[in-house]
């Protein structure tokens, strides 16, 4: 039997480290028939360790990810995962929950969208839960459950990131999303720097 994978919770040093390197982020009123959301940008950063940031840093849950190459992208947030101690989570269909901080143990039950989104909104802990190829996923009874997150209150950090090429959110999502974009060819190795880790 697979071990169910431990959550982190309390003051984490690392997270705490990501944190201190935020920079101010442009908001950008996207001008796409988006209902005025907003639009996260990269800015100058680049790699993971940015986007991971700009995960943590976002106004909202639900995060948006257009992303080309997810398989480069889960590449290198598993190995953010293994060098911070983070709770970070890569979903795919059939495949389920699983955590990359822990060597890809699946957890129990998640296979079906669905049912991932539900273990969501039952952790009490800080998460970062990465949904691969999540566009055609987009639909009742998912949608039901991705705005229940989009509208949890909680005392700790969770964010759920929707991750495909040129992915959308269906009508009535704009203003509970934040977007990103990922470029593979942008992206470099993490290497430890005075105690932080910088791309």
């Amino acid at each position: 039997m697979c071990a169910v994978p431990r959550l982190t919770s309390g003051y984490d040093p690392d997270i705490a480290r990501l944190w201190s390197m935020r920079r101010p982020r442009a908001k950008v009123r996207a001008h796409s028939g988006e209902g005025g959301s907003i639009v996260e940008r990269g800015g100058g950063m680049q790699g993971s360790a940015g986007l991971f940031e700009r995960i943590l840093g976002a106004e909202h849950n639900l995060v948006l990810l257009d992303a080309a190459d997810q398989d480069a992208l889960v590449a290198q947030l598993r190995l953010l995962a293994r060098r911070t101690g983070q709770s970070v989570y890569v979903w795919r269909d059939e495949a389920g929950l699983r955590s990359l901080r822990e060597g890809d143990v699946p957890v129990p039950g998640t296979k079906r969208m669905a049912d991932a989104l539900r273990y969501v909104l039952q952790s009490m802990h800080f998460g970062v839960y990465v949904f691969a190829e999540a566009a055609p996923h987009l639909r009742a009874p998912n949608t039901v459950l991705l705005r229940q997150i989009a509208r949890a209150r909680t005392t700790f950090d969770r964010r759920v990131v929707l991750m495909d090429a040129g992915i959308a959110m269906p009508d009535g999502f704009n203003e509970e999303v934040a977007r990103l974009r990922y470029d593979a060819a942008a992206a470099t190795r993490l290497r430890l720097r005075d105690g932080r880790w910088v791309v």
